[in-house]
């Protein structure tokens, strides 16, 4: 998927509600460990992310969760997009497969809905698809 249209489709992302940024926000810290334990667990995690990048693994990790609550606070498509295609830029030049963000992007749509609430989790979930 090219830049333009993963920007057509992020300008497609509805308004989020304050009430979604608070939840979110609010669960940052349940939300960072949930996801480092459970791609921790994983028995490709070394390949996933290379030998050495766990502590980068978990710092994106905790990025991530920053970024998209500022996303849902203030909704920027071309921010949104931009930072996107950095981080895998970036991390994919340290060594991590392009496999991880499927299997990160897959843990994150199995561990949200358990944590928030079904109204922000419906308001969320085109973002992370």
């Amino acid at each position: 998927m090219n830049r333009d249209r993963l920007l057509d489709t992020a300008r497609k992302l509805p308004h989020f509600e304050d009430r979604t940024y608070q939840e979110y926000a609010a669960k940052a810290e349940t939300l960072i460990a949930r996801i480092n334990t459970r791609m921790l667990e994983r028995d490709d995690i070394g390949e996933l992310v290379g030998p050495v990048n766990l502590q980068m693994m978990k710092d994106n990790h905790a990025n991530h969760v920053r970024f998209i609550a500022s996303i849902l606070h203030s909704f920027d498509a071309e921010v949104l997009v931009e930072t996107v295609l950095w981080v895998f830029r970036a991390y994919r030049s340290r060594g991590f497969h392009t496999g991880y963000w499927a299997a990160q992007m897959n843990a994150w749509l199995e561990i949200l809905p358990t944590e928030l609430g079904p109204e922000t989790f419906r308001e969320i979930h085109p973002l992370y698809e």
